[in-house]
């Protein structure tokens, strides 16, 4: 199975972060989490998002707030799809983040996810890897069969409130 690469621009993200790297451990993806910047390690940045393919990842997951280059970064020197989860803080609590994650130049897309959504993003990366591989796909399914449960465990015990 190819790997995971988690980016962060700041050890500051870990928080939000490490929530993403949670969920690839329950679905045993391998992944690997570093800090690297898009603005104080650029040539760190670019050499990993270069060499990633070769070094068996598959997807790039890159958290970064304010300016929020990190993912269009990594995006601009690899072909590896990317997922780009802005953070929240800074002056426009995470707006500006996530405009600088999203508004990508035509040829140089970025997969975004909701401000501070790390674990919607390791899941977007568990569903590009189970494109290839069915056993992966086998535990997605399953992930939404439990949640698709959960949500019905808790409208039968909502309606059994109502009729008390």
């Amino acid at each position: 199975m190819k790997k995971v690469a988690v980016i962060m621009g700041s050890d500051s993200d870990w928080p939000v972060v490490k929530g993403a790297c949670a969920q690839l451990q329950e679905l045993e993806i391998p992944f690997e989490a570093h800090i690297l910047s898009a603005h104080r390690t650029p040539a760190a940045a670019a050499e990993f998002a270069r060499n990633a393919r070769n070094n068996g990842f598959g997807v790039l997951i890159c958290a970064a707030g304010m300016a929020a280059h990190l993912a269009g970064a990594f995006a601009g020197n690899s072909t590896l799809p990317v997922i780009g989860i802005p953070m929240k803080g800074g002056a426009a609590d995470g707006l500006d983040a996530l405009l600088s994650t999203v508004q990508m130049p035509s040829g140089i897309p970025v997969a975004t996810v909701a401000i501070n959504g790390a674990k919607n993003a390791a899941v977007l990366a568990a569903q590009i890897l189970a494109v290839s591989d069915d056993a992966l796909a086998a535990k997605l399914d399953k992930a939404r069969e439990d949640m698709a449960r959960q949500i019905a465990e808790k409208e039968a015990k909502l309606q059994s409130e109502l009729k008390a």
